[in-house]
């Protein structure tokens, strides 16, 4: 609430002084002018927004204050209050002693001598720079929802497409579709606790590999790195797919075998930054892997081969073999990383290890 400040009668020495006190310690700026625009009077908290100590600003123009395409602001306040109306609290630009502009909310009222005359005018003037970045900020964060909410519908259909074609039964579709949006919320939860920005690597890689349990035959090493959200979504689908792959045929189907995640950034034969991860893992061949793991060709591959290395502009690579498995990737790093992160990583960031 802004404070409203008006004199419209005579008043005491005790009021006087209960008035001087009140402006004084406003946390709004208070500033009186003539119907002239001259200043008269200027509060603390004037002196703390716009940069000017009373000594400098009283006896000055308030267009000081006003940017040069904002001036007409000026004539039509001075004429309304020249006939007495009070300006309601309205949104504007003002300019501090250092030249920076600022959104501030003022309300204007006429100050009247003991004739009942209008001498001037009382401005209440309240920073709002706060409130317009808080406003600015989720802006953005709702056209980034939307466009990220767009992405995952176009995702959701081509697993349902390609779910679909692979699918021996509507139960076994309806199996892979729900895990396959679960691996998707997980990484949107993740996005969504950043406000967009990013995620933590590490913990991508632990929430796509939490429903699979085994935690001990896992191990994750890599350097501390917070990837882009688009990064987020499709490694968050390639985890899913491997680990999914791995209950079925590899290590994580039995107590025996072993999966290793590991990520770096390197340099490559052009001298340029990349990144690159690999899922290792060696395990007891089963009959199963035998017979189909090794040959079938179905989504999680897609998602693996072509998906994943397409949209991060890299490339892909897997080895397969009764026993063992190695995927890895490589891709550049600004389509991975955030640059904070991967500026840090060139001067030591200690690894991680589960």
């Amino acid at each position: 609430m802004s404070t409203v400040v008006s004199i419209d009668q005579p008043v005491g020495h005790d009021s006087d002084a209960l008035l001087a006190a009140i402006v004084d310690s406003s946390s709004d700026a208070i500033v009186g002018k003539t119907l002239n625009s001259i200043i008269t009077t200027w509060n603390p908290a004037a002196q703390q927004m716009f940069g000017y100590t009373a000594e400098e600003a009283i006896g000055q123009s308030i267009l000081m204050l006003v940017p040069e395409n904002r001036y007409s602001e000026e004539t039509e306040i001075i004429e309304r209050i020249r006939r007495g109306e009070r300006v309601e609290t309205f949104e504007t630009i003002r300019r501090r002693k250092d030249g920076v502009l600022i959104p501030v909310s003022l309300t204007i009222s006429p100050i009247r001598n003991s004739k009942g005359e209008i001498v001037g005018a009382s401005k209440i003037a309240r920073d709002i720079s706060a409130t317009k970045e808080s406003e600015r900020r989720i802006r953005l964060l709702m056209r980034e929802v939307n466009h990220r909410v767009k992405n995952q519908f176009a995702v959701i259909l081509a697993m349902i497409r390609e779910s679909g074609k692979r699918s021996a039964s509507v139960e076994e579709f309806e199996e892979r579709i729900r895990d396959r949006i679960m691996a998707l919320s997980r990484s949107h939860d993740l996005l969504v606790n950043a406000e967009w920005s990013g995620a933590s690597l590490f913990e991508l890689v632990q929430e796509q590999l939490v429903p699979f349990g085994h935690e001990a035959q896992i191990a994750l090493s890599g350097p501390l790195l917070t990837v882009k959200p688009n990064a987020v979504q499709c490694l968050g689908m390639a985890f899913h797919e491997l680990a999914t792959n791995s209950a079925k045929y590899g290590a994580l189907s039995s107590d025996v075998g072993h999966v290793s995640v590991a990520w770096k950034i390197v340099t490559n034969a052009e001298g340029q930054k990349e990144f690159s991860v690999s899922w290792e893992e060696t395990s007891v061949p089963v009959e199963a892997e035998r017979t189909n793991g090794a040959k079938h060709i179905g989504f999680g591959s897609v998602v693996l081969q072509r998906v994943t290395p397409e949209t991060l502009s890299g490339s892909a690579s897997t080895d397969r073999r009764p026993g063992y498995l190695r995927w890895t990737l490589n891709a550049p790093v600004c389509e991975v990383v955030l640059s904070s992160f991967a500026e840090e990583h060139e001067h030591g960031v200690a690894e991680i290890k589960d």
